[in-house]
């Protein structure tokens, strides 16, 4: 350790798995309003065809978070949040936090990875993590989805009730609903945010643009936010329409689609696009940011320990 600064030392897997996690949280409670935001925009188009209603409630993101604040409190825009922090600190830590030991994995050790082992170690650990956190990520759409109803009355009393609900009426399935087009999904955000982060980075500090310092993480971020949205933003319209389905509204991931495409045109699957780039880069400038800083800080934390003279 002599003569070796801590900022020069690699984190361990155990300091990016942590920090992944409590960084993701983070960028959660800053960005979670956006969030609620997509989603609501997201189902727009089926709860109207489903009450054969042509009146549209949201208007753009910030029309939305207007009208929801307007008709169901400022909570209202947190709805879910437990749930959600809850599918970040168990997500994130294995999708973001696991990538690099997955990328040492394929490459047996070495640090060179070419662009092939970063899209397969993006894709493992997205598969990873929804497998894991399926559950959480199925109750926070639920949440974010449902609206006060005239009565008074919502679908769900709390986070709990919500799993207990879902077990209940739809079955242990039921809190996996959705799991294929998530891990479709995540296949391709993973890929998208954390290997267009990975390469921007890289360049920018192989060509001297800036240093290893808050500029580039917030410039790489904001690249993979932006980048990430036009990949995803189909994938994420019908993930969402399909884990707040009611039991035998789709019969698959596929004929969701289907029926999005013949009943409301191409157009729909990007259906929230603003508020999913607003949410998206401002939650990877976030996220990435602090989980730069949180590695630094957990490695001065962690060599302090082990080198205390």
């Amino acid at each position: 350790m002599v003569g070796i600064k801590p900022t020069d030392l690699p984190p361990t897997a155990a300091v990016k798995f942590f920090g992944a996690g409590t960084a993701a949280c983070f960028a959660d409670l800053v960005t979670f309003p956006l969030d609620t935001a997509k989603v609501r925009l997201q189902i727009q188009g089926e709860s109207t065809a489903a009450s054969g209603s042509a009146v549209v409630k949201y208007r753009g993101v910030f029309g939305t978070i207007t009208t929801m604040v307007r008709t169901e409190g400022a909570r209202s825009l947190y709805n879910g949040l437990v749930a959600g922090l809850q599918r970040q600190m168990s997500f994130a830590s294995v999708r973001i936090g696991l990538y690099d030991s997955m990328k040492q994995f394929y490459t047996r050790g070495s640090e060179k990875a070419n662009i092939v082992t970063r899209l397969l170690a993006g894709c493992t650990t997205g598969a990873m993590a929804v497998a894991f956190a399926q559950p959480t990520d199925v109750v926070k759409v639920r949440f974010q989805a449902q609206a006060r109803q005239s009565d008074g009355l919502k679908r769900y009393n709390g986070t709990m009730d919500a799993y207990r609900t879902i077990a209940r009426d739809e079955g242990v399935r039921g809190l996996w609903k959705g799991c294929m087009p998530n891990i479709t999904r995540n296949a391709i955000v993973n890929c998208a945010e954390l290997v267009t982060y990975d390469i921007i980075k890289e360049l920018i500090l192989k060509y001297d643009l800036m240093t290893d310092n808050l500029p580039c993480h917030f410039t790489a971020a904001f690249g993979a936010g932006f980048c990430t949205t036009i990949v995803a933003s189909p994938v994420d319209v019908v993930k969402t329409r399909f884990m707040n389905s009611t039991a035998g509204q789709y019969s698959s991931a596929l004929n969701c689609t289907l029926t999005m495409l013949t009943k409301e045109g191409p157009t729909a699957f990007y259906k929230g696009f603003m508020p999913s780039f607003l949410r998206l880069g401002s939650w990877n400038i976030v996220m990435f940011v602090s989980y730069e800083q949180i590695k630094r800080g957990l490695t001065r934390i962690q060599c302090s320990w082990e080198s205390p003279f």
